[in-house]
Formats: structure tokens, C-alpha cells, sequence
């Protein structure tokens, strides 16, 4: 504190200090920088979420490609706007598409596939809302492009009528849900419809989504590999075409490790965007909502539902003005500089390697786009930090309740996490905050020379699901250690990530390429995530498990 340090200055008496337009007295300069992105419009502030989601519409491109389509299966995955357009036109209604919807997921349960996407849903709930939205089609008054999108809730986010588990066999019977989550009331005012509670990995205690208690969810492109985690359900749901867009929560990685896996689009925005309120305290100052979408045009129109104002104990002081992404601009945004740390980027598989290497190639040659190679000093400190910080609060928020659990209702996974949590003192959390200031300082350095920093998402591809980790929880930490690698940053600094499929390895599973943003960059990371998209979506395969609900299919 050089204020304290600094030699004395003598003070006037107060009556004595000019207090007019022309006084002399010093200011001093706090040099805030306004953030500047390129090709966004600004939100104006207190808009309703339907409101907000028109203003989203509005940045899109007018004439999209909603099929993925590959010449050996004619793949389609369906959009939001896809769903409205139905919708209005009468060519379907949200009641048949949530018909269709059940049938697929019951199917999904059939011990052949056993996918283990959801722990809960309700078919009288689903249909309830379906038909008060099919009935508000036909009277001609959406609410807005959401209304009938069907939306899957990671069991992290509270969500009438369902419990909270937390992927757990106990939690929900000491915490009960009472009412929606901030980000859920959003969407339902938006008219979508709530499809139910997905699986997560035990207490978000890992990154493979296997959960003994309910099942281990699988990829979509290998039933017997792991879907990641720990927002395993919403990320494989979206993936297999349940629904076009899923909500998780992200304290390590948790939506964009499984998005990866799963190929489709995993979105964190900036800690402190969105709402906390009605989310498990597990991890308060590393975890938040974060989006699983089929496309970034989705990812963006939820995006735009949920970014409500905060309530009174998350202040909004300090954050920047809302914008969303002119995505229906002709060209994309430019002189965008990509900060690469070569020996991190490079710990990670070959068939990773190559594909992201690949994919920054085009990048550079189709928009001009420049690498910016830089150190990311430290990072494994960063990454014990993280798991010091988590740790400590995950054993903070549940202590009330460790004392009276039955240990034998935690899979082994989860014992071990919950002990390994328990020996962390007051003073490893302290020094670990200290890690964390640091980290912030080199990372703000990192953005002066560039716009983002360009990662693989993982270090490796959806791996085997064997039986005994099915049983018991996932103890496979080299794989785990893999998995989160790339994750850290956006979690322990707060910082704005976005996940897309780029590519897949020689087995045919999906790999991601990650951007992290500058704080409050949101309309720029998915901006780029859009351009890239743009280039890689025509190389885009359709998952083994895979359900049409507009059935559109060419036969």
C-alpha cells in the first residue's frame, strides 16, 4: 500500500479547501479502459429475457444451414431457429416434438444403449408445457424464439418440480429445491420447455461423467466411451439431438471438458455474468452457469436469456455494458491476434496436436488471423491452486452435512475427492488465492499482445468406459489430469471461454479447440467461435446415437 508509504503530505483545513469548478486540487487517475470489441451491438440494460433473446435474433445471419450435413448420412442437427420456424409454420408443434422427445429418451434407457442422460424428468410436467406452448403458437403469440425449444437442466440447478441431487443419492433429501434457479426462471419466461435433470459426475468431483449412482452417461459417438463431465448428461443430450441447447455448471471444466468430448459447443462466460443463485455452493468463486449448445447461434440466444441483471448480493458495479455478436455481418471481425503457448498446446495428443494445428492454419489463411506465441508462466501451480481453492470450498459448503452422511452412499471417486478436500487448511487456501492474483497479473499481460488464447480443449479424446469404474466412480487421474488441462484458467481467473468441434481423432471421436477471452469479452469469443464454425462445420459427422425430433430425415 505505497499510499501509507509515501512522505507526508500536510492536509488544509477543511473550510479551507476550494470545493469549485476551477479548484486546483489533484485527481488522481484510476486509467480504467473501456473494453472495445468489434462488430456488436450493444444491450440496453433491464430488457426482459424474451426481449434480450429478440435482440439476439436480430445479430444472426438471415439465411443459416441448419444441416451438418455429410454426404454418408445427410446429418442434420437442428437449431433453435429451426424448432421456431417449425413451430410457426404449422409444419410441426412443441407437443409432437416433445412426444418425440420421450420416446427417444426412454429409448435411451433401453439396457442395449443405457446412455444414462438424465437422472429425472417427467413426462407429465414435459407435456404440460409443451401444450401451453402449442397452444400459444396457435393463437399467434409466442413469447419468443425459445418458446417450445426444448432445454435439459444439469442436476447441479434447481428446477421445479425436480430435486437437486448433485449426482448424488442424499443431498437433495438435506437441501431441498423450493423453487427455479435465476438462469432457469429466465429460460421458462422465455416459453422453453424444461425437459428435466441431467446426469453429472458425483458432486462435480471428476471429469468423466461416470456416475455409480445412476449410471455412467456415454458418448454419443462410442457408447463405450466416456462422455466427460461433470455436465456428462447435458453435453451428451445435446450431442445425441435431445434437445438443441443444455445448461451446466463450470467450476473446472465442467462444461467445456464435455462439449469437447461430445462435439458440440461448450460456453463459460466471465464469473460473475450470469447468476449463481439456485446452483449448488459447491464452488463459489471458480463455478458458474455455462451453456451446451448444438451451434454458437444457440449458444448466443441462451446466452441472451440468462444474462439477466444479478441479484442484490452479486453487485453489477463493475461489469461493462452488455453486447452481443453481429453474426449476420458478411465478413468476420479482424486483426485478431491468437496467443499460443507452444509447449502447453503441444501436451496433448497427436491426433489432437495435428487437428488444432490444423484448424489454426485455416484460421490464419481464410481471415488473416495472426499466432502470437507467449509463455503461460506456471501453469502447474496454477492448476494445484485451483484444486486447493475448490476443494476448500466444496468441504466448506457441505461440513454441515459430511458429519451425518453415510459414506457407503459415495462412490470411491467421490470419498477420495471429499478426503483429499478435508486436509486443506485455511492457510493452503490463502496461498492459493495469492497464486491466483498472480496469475490474473501475467494473464492481463498475455491479453496486451493478443485478443484471446487459443488451446486444445483436452489433452485427450473420450476414452474407454470400462465396467468396474461404472460401478464404483471413476479413479483414472493421468486420463482425468488429461482431461482438464486446458480448463484451469477460465475457472480460477474468472476468465470468458468458448469450446467448439474442430475435428475428429482416427477412432472418429471428437476433438475442441478452446479461446479464453479477456473479462467481459463474451461477444468476441463467440464471435470467433462463429467464423470458425463457419469452416469446420461442413467436415461435421453424425453421432452413432442420434434422434431427428422435427423428422426431416432423407430416408
Amino acid at each position: 500500500m505505497g499510499l501509507f508509504k509515501d512522505a507526508g503530505k500536510a492536509y488544509k483545513p477543511a473550510p479551507e479547501v476550494d470545493l469549485g469548478a476551477h479548484s486546483d486540487e489533484f485527481y488522481l487517475h484510476a486509467n480504467v479502459k473501456d473494453i472495445s470489441e468489434q462488430s456488436v451491438t450493444p444491450i440496453k440494460p433491464n430488457l426482459s429475457p424474451a426481449e434480450r433473446v429478440q435482440e439476439a435474433a436480430s445479430c444472426l445471419p438471415p439465411c443459416l444451414d441448419s444441416s451438418f450435413t455429410d454426404s454418408a448420412s445427410q446429418f442434420k442437427r437442428w437449431t433453435i431457429r429451426d424448432f421456431f420456424r417449425a413451430y410457426k409454420s404449422g409444419e410441426t408443434t412443441p407437443l409432437e416434438v416433445a412426444r418425440r422427445f420421450l420416446a427417444a429418451a426412454q429409448e435411451t434407457e433401453d439396457p442395449k444403449l443405457h446412455m444414462a442422460f438424465f437422472i429425472s424428468y417427467s413426462h407429465e410436467d414435459i407435456l404440460r408445457q409443451a401444450e401451453e406452448s402449442s397452444r400459444r403458437y396457435h393463437r399467434g403469440t409466442p413469447i419468443s424464439m425459445m418458446d417450445g425449444v426444448l432445454v435439459a437442466i444439469k442436476d447441479e440447478i434447481d428446477c421445479m418440480p425436480y430435486p437437486t441431487t448433485g449426482g448424488t443419492r442424499w443431498l437433495h433429501k438435506l437441501r431441498p429445491c423450493i423453487e427455479d434457479a435465476s438462469c432457469v426462471k429466465q429460460l421458462r419466461s422465455c416459453g422453453a420447455i424444461l425437459v428435466g435433470k441431467t446426469n453429472m459426475h458425483e458432486l462435480g468431483a471428476g471429469a468423466s461423467g461416470i456416475n455409480p449412482h445412476y449410471g455412467a452417461t456415454r458418448n454419443p459417438y462410442d457408447i463405450n466411451k466416456i462422455s466427460g463431465g461433470s455436465s456428462s448428461g447435458s453435453a451428451a443430450a445435446v450431442c445425441a439431438g435431445l434437445c438443441p441447447v443444455a445448461l451446466g455448471v463450470d467450476g473446472g471444466g465442467s462444461v467445456r471438458m464435455p462439449a469437447a468430448l461430445c462435439g458440440v459447443v461448450g460456453f463459460k462466460p466471465t464469473s460473475g455474468r450470469l447468476s449463481n443463485s439456485g446452483i449448488l455452493p459447491l464452488n463459489w468463486t471458480v463455478g458458474m452457469p455455462g451453456i451446451l449448445a448444438a451451434t454458437v447461434e444457440d449458444a448466443l440466444i441462451t446466452y441472451a436469456a440468462i444474462c439477466d441483471h444479478l441479484p442484490f448480493s452479486q453487485p453489477t458495479f463493475l461489469q461493462p455494458s452488455l453486447n452481443f455478436p453481429l453474426l449476420d455481418s458478411m465478413q468476420s471481425i479482424t486483426n485478431i491476434k491468437l496467443a499460443k503457448y507452444g509447449k502447453w498446446f503441444n501436451d496433448s495428443t497427436i491426433d489432437i496436436r495435428n487437428c488444432c494445428d490444423q484448424t489454426l492454419k485455416m484460421l490464419s489463411q481464410h481471415y488473416g488471423w495472426k499466432i502470437v506465441d507467449v509463455t503461460v508462466p506456471e501453469i502447474e501451480e496454477m492448476r494445484l491452486a485451483h484444486y486447493i481453492t475448490i476443494g476448500s470450498e466444496c468441504t466448506a459448503s457441505l461440513a454441515p452435512h459430511l458429519s451425518k452422511l453415510d459414506y457407503a452412499e459415495i462412490g470411491w471417486d467421490a470419498r477420495v475427492a471429499l478426503s483429499v478436500y478435508g486436509s486443506f487448511s485455511s492457510r493452503d487456501y490463502l496461498n492459493a488465492q495469492r497464486i491466483r492474483n498472480r496469475q490474473m497479473y501475467f494473464h492481463k499481460e498475455i491479453f496486451k499482445r493478443a485478443d484471446v488464447i487459443v488451446t486444445p480443449t483436452t489433452g485427450v479424446t473420450a476414452y474407454p468406459l470400462l465396467s468396474d469404474a461404472a460401478d464404483t466412480g471413476e479413479l483414472d487421474y493421468i486420463n482425468g489430469a488429461a482431461l482438464v488441462r486446458f480448463s484451469i484458467a477460465g475457472n480460477f481467473l474468472g476468465l470468458p471461454a468458448v469450446t467448439l468441434l474442430v475435428g475428429y481423432d482416427k477412432g472418429g471421436l471428437p476433438i475442441g479447440l478452446q479461446f479464453i477471452g479477456r473479462p467481459w469479452s463474451e461477444a468476441t469469443l463467440l464471435h470467433l467461435a462463429f467464423a470458425m464454425q463457419t469452416l469446420c462445420i461442413k467436415s461435421y459427422k453424425r453421432p452413432k446415437v442420434f434422434y431427428d425430433l422435427l423428422k426431416k430425415e432423407q430416408a
